[in-house]
């Protein structure tokens, strides 16, 4: 899949229904996902030339490592497809009910006037920010898989003290290779797991921030709307 298909046409379709002048200015968001996204490709390959994934995979017995990275990564790919999502959302917008999608829906109802006043906006929130929420969690889940390295690492390094009954000159090596593999451990995969929660979000902080705006837009629709219906009533 190339890159560049991650990026919807925001430019105002013709159609039947009026394209909206008065919506913010269309955010190029999914540019910047790929500028990031260009970045850690980047580092990916710089630090497997410089072999720092090989280092990290293999000082971390536990495995750890691996489930913190690959987790990451999914997570990243889901904000590419989300920012791509809510872009094109904001550039239906442009076109009201025409440009269909979840403004054209919320504002068909707020056309209907439902019972419950409050339905629509629950619907729109729902829409636009309700799968950050599971984003937000797995983000929270690298920053736990690190501390649960961390735990590991030390309890393995406090095992091998404990065996310590008289200290042989002789055995000095294994014992301080077994040593440090507990606590290459607990700080490899704190490690990890800290850049990983960091990078991540900072990726879901800017997909709310988005997701902020594109709602805020699609009241303002909504404002409009309503004024326009009351004018062609009186």
């Amino acid at each position: 899949m190339k890159l560049l298909s991650l990026l919807p046409s925001i430019r105002p379709q013709r159609g039947h229904g009026h394209a909206r002048t008065d919506a913010a200015p269309i955010e190029p968001i999914a540019f910047e996902w790929l500028a990031l996204a260009g970045l850690l490709a980047f580092a990916t390959w710089l630090l497997g030339v410089r072999g720092v994934w090989a280092l990290l995979l293999s000082a971390d017995p536990t495995g750890l490592t691996l489930v913190i990275i690959v987790i990451f990564f999914t997570a990243t790919l889901w904000c590419g497809t989300r920012t791509r999502a809510l872009q094109r959302e904001r550039a239906a917008l442009l076109l009201g009910t025409s440009g269909g999608g979840w403004a054209a829906e919320y504002l068909r109802a707020l056309r209907a006037r439902p019972q419950d006043s409050g339905a629509p906006m629950d619907l729109l929130l729902e829409r636009t920010h309700g799968p950050h929420g599971t984003a937000w969690w797995v983000n929270g889940i690298q920053l736990k898989l690190g501390l649960l390295g961390k735990v590991i690492g030390f309890s393995i390094l406090a095992l091998q003290i404990g065996k310590l009954q008289n200290f042989d000159a002789a055995q000095s090596q294994d014992l301080l290779r077994q040593l440090t593999t507990g606590l290459g451990v607990a700080l490899l995969t704190t490690m990890v797991g800290l850049v990983g929660n960091i990078l991540l979000g900072l990726q879901l902080t800017r997909l709310d921030r988005y997701a902020d705006a594109l709602v805020a837009d699609i009241q303002r629709a909504g404002l409009a709307q309503d004024a326009a219906d009351a004018a062609a009533r009186g």
